[in-house]
């Protein structure tokens, strides 16, 4: 394959294009007083326009997969790196693009918008590709190739073999487009970009990453393909808000790779127990987070699902796919839902279905309430705390001790939780027990709250900043564990001695269960400790933030 295949098949007038010049591409730097780019100066950090070029996220994702940074193009969803191939090189009315039959119907509505001939070809029976009925469908003029593998909506990967010899002999740009690969178990096909000159890989962040509102799609190539691309590419065409949180995300790829290895495990399992109903025809086989199922009334099927509050896909309009339901993988309730409503399915008519059932899926995948009311009584205090994860910051505290309700009610303000605490102790003896007491208390009502921990996100961490610095990491993993890296020079803040504070994070850190390292700086005392229970009600805010209906466990020994 020619080395220059991306200046061969580019339109002349993209590659005489000289291409938008930004204001951030003439000056990249991060301080200053911005006058150049006709922003506002207010509403800071969003006033600003977004880097155009991508070049922290592009370098993160270049890490990860394990490629070039100019190997990388981003776009606003893999719908825009699809156009952009287009308008780089397809020639309007005059030039050709190749599909297959059954996939993604974007390809040809990108071909139409573009005025570029869509043709496909249909997939073999198995759903395999026929590759030399491909390879005599191109002419001169066919300039990209369109693969989704796995294909959507068949759900197979494709062979490795076929695949190759169409990257050897097809005249144009193979698109390989990977939005499903994670689900795969098999490599990608960037990996071999080095290989294949005229290779161009589509990924996403929508699926396994679960980040389809963001709208990030990913385009890698040769370095040669990505400088044409670029030049068609609007200069802001990823905002900053979809840029910070792929970066959020990619910065905790283990996460993703928990959910993906999940969702193939239900995937296996729904499949298997739909192998065993009568009233499915066929199940087949998918390297995907979706598959099909062939049935003799797909639309009375369809209708008794969506009675249930279920709603599939009906592709049985597609070629090859007659008869046949689109059913993506959900969380192993919303599974072991479908499975039920599909084992009550019972070949009625459209014309038969009965109303609507809604309160039942409601009623069963319902997110439950993460509220905890614990009381503890001793011979020295006589303590009340109610606690609801998802509330809205109210807080009520009456420990006796000022400083402790200050510092306790950051811990709701800060963590978005409704807190209310009542304390009667031995305050005419000593502080001991109340700080004690109280806080175990307060992390038993944490632990009760979390219930089961599925959809939490586990793990917390904050850093924030007064006259000092405090630092809180928190893995709400069942292990209760405390470092404590902090020093006071007062013997007391308020009316609390400063040798409890160690005691009473690890009292908490026993009662929630949770693992707690803590480190704190500065020059305040009262600024340090407080700092410290802020600290801490962030990283609560964001280890108990929970994925609404989600049965996900945040861990590989399938327990907290």
């Amino acid at each position: 394959m020619n080395e220059n295949i991306a200046q061969k098949m580019a339109r002349p007038a993209i590659l005489n294009l000289k291409p938008y010049s930004s204001a951030r591409e003439e000056f990249t730097g991060n301080e200053g007083i911005f006058l150049d780019a006709n922003e506002s100066p207010y509403n800071k950090p969003l006033n600003r326009y977004p880097d155009p070029f991508q070049q922290k996220l592009r370098e993160r994702i270049a890490e990860l997969k394990q490629v070039e940074k100019g190997n990388i193009i981003l776009g606003n969803g893999s719908d825009e790196t699809i156009d952009m191939l287009f308008r780089t090189f397809c020639e309007p009315g005059k030039d050709k693009v190749l599909s297959i039959a059954p996939t993604y119907g974007m390809y040809k509505v990108s071909a139409g918008i573009n005025g570029v001939e869509y043709e496909t070809v249909l997939l073999n029976e198995d759903f395999s590709l026929p590759v030399n009925s491909i390879l005599e469908k191109a002419t001169d003029n066919t300039k990209l190739l369109f693969l989704c593998s796995p294909n959507n909506p068949t759900g197979n990967r494709f062979d490795d073999e076929a695949m190759a010899e169409l990257l050897k002999n097809f005249p144009g740009l193979v698109v390989v487009d990977e939005a499903y690969v994670d689900f795969s178990g098999q490599g990608s096909w960037v990996n071999a970009l080095d290989k294949y000159p005229n290779l161009v890989v589509l990924q996403t962040l929508s699926k396994a990453w679960g980040l389809a509102a963001i709208r990030l799609g990913i385009a890698f190539a040769s370095a040669d393909i990505i400088q044409l691309m670029m030049k068609v590419k609007p200069p802001y065409n990823v905002n900053t808000l979809t840029q910070e949180k792929a970066l959020q995300s990619l910065s905790e790829p283990q996460i993703t790779t928990e959910r993906v290895q999940q969702i193939i495990s239900e995937r296996d399992a729904l499949m298997q127990s739909l192998e065993e109903i009568p009233t499915i025809k066929k199940v087949f086989a998918s390297d995907a987070n979706f598959f099909l199922i062939r049935l003799d009334d797909p639309g009375a099927m369809y209708n008794h699902l969506l009675q249930q509050g279920i709603i599939a896909r009906d592709r049985s309009r597609e070629p090859l796919c007659e008869g046949c339901l689109r059913i993506s993988v959900g969380t192993p309730a919303q599974n072991k839902y479908l499975l039920e409503a599909i084992k009550n399915y019972s070949s009625v008519k459209t014309e038969d279905v009965p109303a609507s059932n809604w309160t039942t899926v409601a009623d069963y995948l319902v997110t439950p309430e993460r509220k905890a009311v614990k009381e503890r009584k001793t011979k020295e205090t006589d303590i009340r705390v109610e606690i609801n994860l998802d509330g809205n910051a109210k807080a009520n505290i009456s420990t006796g001790l000022g400083f402790y309700d200050h510092m306790l009610e950051q811990i709701a303000r800060h963590s978005g939780c409704d807190l209310s605490i009542e304390v009667k102790g031995d305050l005419h003896i000593d502080e001991h027990h109340t700080l004690e007491d109280t806080a175990i208390a307060l992390g038993e009502a944490f632990a009760e709250a979390l219930g089961n921990k599925m959809g939490i996100e586990r793990y917390g961490f904050a850093l924030p900043m007064d006259d000092c610095a405090a630092m809180v990491l928190l893995d709400f993993g069942g292990r209760p564990e405390l470092v404590w890296k902090a020093r006071f020079k007062r013997e007391k803040v308020g009316e609390l001695p400063t040798e409890m504070f160690e005691h009473i994070f690890k009292s908490f850190a026993v009662g929630a269960r949770c693992n707690l390292y803590i480190k704190a700086k500065g020059k305040n005392e009262h600024h340090k400790i407080e700092a410290i229970f802020k600290a801490l009600a962030r990283a609560i805010r964001m280890a108990v933030k929970r994925e609404a209906g989600s049965d996900f466990l945040p861990s590989t020994k399938g327990m907290l």
